[in-house]
């Protein structure tokens, strides 16, 4: 149980990083007036996370999903 947290911990950090990574490619000049202020800088960082928690939900769900199958197979 505590293998099961300590994994989606780190599944969902490391999809937070990946969707941070993508959101600097970017174009945030021709969406925000000052793409290089602080709240721009804040703004991406809510974005990723969001995006990246939506992900690791996604992940998460689909590998409980696919080991609780086998459950179903074994008689």
């Amino acid at each position: 149980l505590a293998w099961d947290g300590l994994f989606s911990i780190f599944v969902t950090l490391g999809c937070i990083v990946l969707a941070w990574l993508l959101m600097q490619e970017v174009r945030w000049d021709r969406i925000l007036r000052q793409p290089h202020s602080t709240k721009a800088k804040l703004l991406q960082l809510v974005v990723s996370v969001v995006l990246g928690h939506l992900l690791a939900k996604f992940i998460l769900d689909y590998w409980y999903w696919t080991g609780a199958l086998k459950w179903m197979f074994i008689s």
